[in-house]
């Protein structure tokens, strides 16, 4: 008998819940096609379920016809991005997740009150890229305590961070101790503004694998936090795999293992969870449940123009 404990929370995120009913709501108040720059979450599946309804994914707005209707994925998007999309008269539809928002405005205010921004983050994320886009000044990246030391700047500068919200509290905890120590003059947001669902889903990964012989995320290689999932797993001393799916469970990670941890990134379904499991029944029976954890129940209107759409189509039916 497999034992397959599922973390809580896992999976789907309220930004990632807006993003894609942003998109299913579009398909259905503008007909097909509606187009998204760039994945709207980071997860093939999501993305090929939307193209089957009637979405089409662009890397670049030149990719889109004139007059087009236009969503913004959940990551955010630069300014010049959003100006391009103004210049061609493009309907858009900002799906960006309002903690991601929230970091925007917070390093613009910060900016305008004449600090240095740094930004903690990793180099070529979308996220990453429209938050130093957003904010109208040059930005400082960092991702490790060494790239602190390695700021040109005086120690006495007034300086800002925000953090890239796919990191939790104990993902930059070192190196906002870094930045605090190399900074006099330094200020930041409170850890309470850090994003919930990021912080829930690894807190929960620490809990399982207290109990778990091996861990199993479901996630994209592309994604960020199913990444950072699996790397807690193994910081914790415990086997963590990434799959996208049931397809890639490979049989010798769970050989002779009795209790398997599973849980799911950010951005990923949870019928690919029930997937996965379906995949371990075929190796064996599989009795399963779930770990107590935080029940989150956090939701994020829809733009204004979908939010009508939604109560007309309520008072018809």
């Amino acid at each position: 008998m497999m034992r397959v404990i599922l973390a809580q929370p896992r999976g789907f995120c309220a930004g990632v819940v807006r993003a894609i009913d942003i998109v299913e709501h579009a398909l259905e108040k503008y007909g097909e096609p509606v187009y998204v720059r760039h994945e709207i979450v980071h997860n093939r599946h999501v993305v090929e379920a939307l193209k089957r309804k009637g979405a089409r994914f662009v890397e670049e707005l030149d990719e889109v016809p004139h007059g087009a209707v236009t969503v913004f994925s959940a990551h955010g998007v630069p300014q010049a991005i959003v100006r391009e999309a103004a210049r061609r008269e493009l309907p858009v539809l900002d799906a960006t997740c309002p903690l991601v928002s929230k970091v925007h405005a917070q390093g613009k205010r910060y900016v305008s009150k004449g600090r240095t921004l740094v930004l903690i983050g990793h180099a070529g994320h979308p996220e990453v890229e429209g938050t130093m886009g957003q904010v109208g000044a040059p930005v400082h990246l960092v991702s490790s305590e060494a790239d602190v030391q390695a700021l040109d700047l005086p120690d006495d500068a007034p300086v800002a961070y925000v953090t890239q919200t796919t990191l939790s509290i104990d993902d930059t905890r070192g190196v906002i101790s870094a930045l605090k120590r190399r900074f006099r003059n330094i200020v930041g947001p409170d850890t309470s503004d850090i994003c919930y669902a990021t912080q829930n889903r690894q807190s929960a990964v620490r809990e399982l694998c207290k109990i778990a012989e091996v861990i199993l995320v479901v996630g994209a290689k592309n994604s960020s936090n199913s990444n950072r999932l699996r790397e807690i797993g193994l910081e914790e001393g415990v086997p963590s795999y990434l799959i996208a799916d049931g397809s890639e469970l490979d049989p010798t990670w769970v050989a002779g293992k009795h209790t398997i941890g599973l849980t799911a990134g950010a951005s990923a379904p949870e019928e690919l969870v029930r997937n996965v499991i379906d995949a371990l029944r075929l190796l064996g029976e599989v009795e399963v449940s779930e770990m107590d954890g935080v029940e989150e129940k956090i939701e994020f209107r829809l733009p204004a123009e979908l939010r009508n759409r939604k109560r007309q189509s309520a008072n018809v039916e």
